[in-house]
């Protein structure tokens, strides 16, 4: 099942805030979702959504929530960088691999990021907004490093 055929009608009802959070919702995301660009809260915690976060959601220019806390696997995509509206990103709770996008630390909007419990690798970016980020946002990534140490370490450590 596919989360954007089923649901087309009730992402344009309510084009700007979508909170469908613990809402026994299953399927996977799809490139599609990144059309909806006056969408501002896209809430899907919670649910029983796989697969990876589409590229697509870096089109997303009036985001400021994403929250899709499920079983999702793949990258953290770096388009996400492109979300300069972008206060509250929580993937925590998924299978996400590789490193922490560095295309994150250009948002200065982003005031809360939580990545734990994910099997992320790398260094923790230390930068914009990351510089007041609490370390237990990044918890249980067991191949995750601990903050990136500027000049000293390279941040894709132990990605491999």
């Amino acid at each position: 099942m596919c989360l954007w055929p089923t649901s087309y009608g009730l992402f344009f009802s309510f084009p700007f805030y979508r909170d469908l959070g613990n809402s026994n919702l299953s399927g996977h995301l799809v490139p599609e979702l990144g059309r909806l660009e006056h969408l501002q809260y896209l809430e899907l915690y919670k649910n029983n959504i796989r697969g990876t976060i589409p590229t697509e959601l870096g089109n997303l220019k009036s985001l400021i929530s994403l929250d899709l806390y499920n079983n999702i696997s793949g990258t953290i995509p770096p388009s996400l960088g492109k979300l300069k509206s972008l206060v509250f990103l929580r993937l925590n709770d998924n299978r996400l691999t590789g490193p922490i996008p560095r295309e994150l630390v250009g948002i200065s909007s982003l005031k809360v990021v939580d990545v734990s419990n994910n099997d992320l690798c790398g260094t923790i970016p230390t930068s914009g907004p990351f510089e007041h980020i609490p370390l237990n946002n990044f918890e249980k990534n067991s191949r995750l490093e601990g903050p990136e140490l500027l000049g000293l370490a390279s941040y894709d450590t132990n990605c491999s």
